[in-house]
């Protein structure tokens, strides 16, 4: 969220106690339990006090293409919502007109109340030319052109709010089933196309860019289904009841629905607040870790599926969450296929990063004068057990060893080799996605003065941008890994383990390096 969209803590503090003393006034109209609205009034994070506004959209009776769930979405998540506190206007079968106006006035109120706001949707969208659209159920389209006129174009939304310079805002939209317009008119790219949360929002899609969701066989669609239960429960932040609807889906599904979200949140919101919210201190984090690694050892070579699913709802913004999604997507593999981007590149759920022959070379320099340090030099020799084996010609003859998806288990040091427990991850499990966040604690030992210490680190992916080295130019995510006194910013394309280029600054030291990819082969898939 940009400095100039934060109210000022004065303006926060009045809309708290304007808020609180809102609420206790239509008690008698909004169903708001009283632990809800004590732990609103007890939570010192500004989004968890300050006024709730939602425009929630079911769209169900179109002409060519009528759904069965939407209608029952829109209203159960407006009953869920208002029990946690949201003011909510619901919409439900809106023309092109009714939607327009309801959009306009919910970007108003957002604007005059400066509060949190929901926007939810469930019916009929497309994609046209990497826009995203809204289907009306009055919307006639005879050709994809016609969807920029008689429908509602997703960026008038998000225009919108973003004028309306609130603190943040949530999108969802369950918006992907199959066959919009029938047979008809054939859509040009199934689903929704990617597109990332603008500053202080978050964007969740039913499903991954470019595929379709399923509009469930029981009362709620498969994704609302979920979501309907996980605002239900106490004390989770918003990213934690999306990521249980994410493993919800898949399990449900067995991997033909995976939804997606992108996110540029900066604080915690809850639907359910705690009653105070307090930084943690070194002693409480070395017990969650020692306890997450406990159940982790116990666990990290089971062969079933659901004891890493179990393992995630327990722990979804856990230390060791990049490691256990991986080992979902190499027990049931994903069955959708992600839409290619503007650059025309497609990533690939459960793709290996590292092959048999894969060559690396790169040169790293001093940062801070530009000397070249030392030239490198990684070559995968063997892949075994999921483990990776990286000759690079180091002086005690040992491998470098990762995962397949580019876990570190050991590397080379100051002090000797470093043995990591559980792997390191600074790439994620699975897919990439700008906006996606996690905390990586593992247990690292000094293989030669066996020395052991645990270390934590705070890993961001926060932009998808071109970047240059001496191999060439390549779009890139941009990653950011952050400990005390220590920051690495690295560039890395999806479907490889080592990086492009990545700067190291140590303040505690007082140096500075780079290191860029100078040349790279690809070796052989064995699988």
């Amino acid at each position: 969220m940009s400095k100039s969209n934060r109210p000022t803590q004065e303006f926060l503090e009045s809309s708290r106690r304007l808020w609180l003393k809102r609420v206790g006034s239509v008690a008698s109209i909004i169903a708001f339990p009283a632990m809800v609205k004590e732990a609103l009034a007890e939570a010192p994070s500004t989004l968890n006090a300050i006024p709730r506004i939602a425009l929630v959209i079911g769209n169900a009776k179109y002409r060519d293409a009528p759904l069965k769930n939407p209608i029952n979405d829109a209203q159960s998540i407006s009953n869920e919502l208002q029990k946690v506190g949201f003011k909510v206007t619901m919409q439900l079968d809106a023309g092109r007109v009714t939607l327009v106006d309801a959009i306009e006035k919910f970007s108003a109120e957002l604007a005059k109340s400066r509060g949190v706001g929901m926007f939810y949707y469930a019916g009929h969208g497309a994609q046209l030319g990497w826009r995203n659209y809204l289907i009306p159920v009055d919307a006639e389209i005879d050709k994809l052109e016609d969807m920029k006129t008689k429908t509602v174009d997703l960026s008038s939304l998000l225009g919108g709010i973003s004028k309306a310079a609130n603190p943040m805002n949530v999108i969802i939209l369950d918006a992907c089933r199959d066959n919009p317009f029938g047979t008809r008119v054939p859509t040009e790219q199934k689903g929704l196309s990617q597109f990332d949360a603008p500053p202080g929002s978050l964007i969740a899609y039913a499903t991954a860019p470019g595929n379709t969701a399923a509009d469930g066989n029981g009362s709620n669609g498969l994704f609302t289904e979920n979501l309907l239960r996980e605002i239900r429960v106490p004390d989770a932040k918003i990213e934690d009841v999306l990521k249980r609807v994410r493993l919800g889906v898949r399990r449900s599904s067995q991997g033909a629905q995976i939804p997606w979200e992108t996110t540029s949140l900066e604080e915690d919101f809850y639907f359910l607040p705690p009653a105070s919210i307090k930084k943690k201190s070194e002693a409480e984090l070395d017990r969650q870790y020692t306890e997450q690694k406990k159940e982790w050892d116990k666990l990290k070579d089971s062969k079933n599926v659901d004891d890493f699913y179990a393992f995630l709802n327990k722990y979804p913004s856990g230390f060791i969450t990049e490691q256990a999604t991986y080992q979902i997507e190499q027990l049931q593999k994903a069955k959708i296929s992600l839409q290619a981007g503007k650059n025309a590149v497609a990533q690939k759920y459960g793709e290996k990063r590292f092959r048999v022959g894969d060559t690396f070379i790169g040169r790293t320099t001093d940062g801070l004068t530009g000397k070249l340090i030392s030239e490198t030099f990684n070559k995968v020799e063997k892949i075994e057990n999921g483990l990776v084996y990286i000759n690079n010609k180091s002086k005690d003859g040992k491998y470098v060893i990762r995962t397949i998806d580019g876990g570190l288990v050991r590397t080379g040091g100051v002090q000797g080799p470093v043995i990591f427990d559980p792997p390191r991850t600074d790439m994620p499990g699975d897919i990439l996605e700008v906006g996606k966040r996690w905390t990586s604690r593992n247990t690292v030992t000094l293989e030669t003065s066996k020395e052991s210490f645990d270390e934590q680190v705070s890993i961001g992916i926060v932009a998808y941008e071109e970047v240059e080295v001496p191999f060439g130019r390549f779009w890139a995510y941009k990653f950011e890994v952050k400990r005390r006194g220590f920051t690495r910013t690295f560039w890395a394309e999806p479907g490889w383990g080592i990086e492009l280029k990545s700067i190291t600054t140590n303040t505690n030291r007082g140096y500075k390096t780079i290191w860029e990819l100078v040349s790279r082969t690809r070796g052989k898939d064995i699988s």
